[in-house]
């Protein structure tokens, strides 16, 4: 009698094939769903760490200019899109792009070449020093950035505001101002808050107290 090979070897079903796939789609997806959340918190921890820089740099200006009533840049807007290009030496009348030039692009003039400050979306950060506070306790906000920026009034202070704040990439300095979460209140003159909208988490508020 012939012997009879018989093969028991079995592949796999449609069910098990399927719900490989879907395993593996699900994997898929939460991958796709969470990577831009886990970029746009990389890129807001680096803008927290350059609005530290302007922090930094602010104590810095004090420290260089201790002669001064209240050792901070007099009130002005840079346009970092449009106001810094080559050559541009800021004149004399413009705090805001000689902070920016002296202190956060090492002091060159040729900016367009050498700019240091500048959002990780690879837009160069705008600046407005604020006026100071008012006796009245309340902050002059006519010196606005557009109508997709500005300082908006709250109940205890001001905060950063608009149609589209973050579009702007625009770094608010408050003379005499100080932190309380999201908001910048009155504090003494010398003091000072520095506020920046981030992509995905609310506006950023840091201050030297």
């Amino acid at each position: 009698m012939a012997k009879q090979n018989i093969n028991t070897k079995q592949g796999f079903t449609i069910i098990e094939v399927v719900l490989v796939l879907a395993i593996a789609g699900l994997i898929f997806l939460m991958v796709f769903v969470a990577l831009p959340a886990l970029q746009r918190s990389q890129r807001d921890t680096a803008r927290r760490n350059d609005m530290s820089r302007v922090d930094t740099s602010l104590v810095q200006y004090q420290t260089n200019n201790s002669n001064k009533s209240n050792n901070l840049p007099k009130t002005g807007k840079y346009v970092g899109k449009d106001d810094f290009k080559e050559g541009n030496n800021c004149g004399t009348d413009d705090p805001a792009c000689q902070f920016v030039r002296d202190y956060m692009n090492s002091g060159s003039s040729e900016v367009e070449k050498n700019n240091e400050f500048e959002d990780p979306d690879g837009v160069p950060y705008s600046l407005i020093i604020t006026n100071n506070w008012g006796e009245d306790g309340a902050l002059n906000t006519n010196l606005q950035f557009s109508e997709n920026s500005k300082l908006e009034a709250k109940d205890t202070g001001y905060t950063i505001g608009g149609a589209n704040p973050f579009s702007e990439y625009v770094v608010y300095i408050v003379p005499g101002g100080r932190c309380d979460g999201e908001i910048v209140e009155k504090s003494q003159k010398r003091h000072f808050a520095v506020l920046y909208r981030l992509e995905g988490a609310g506006v950023y508020c840091i201050d030297d107290q």
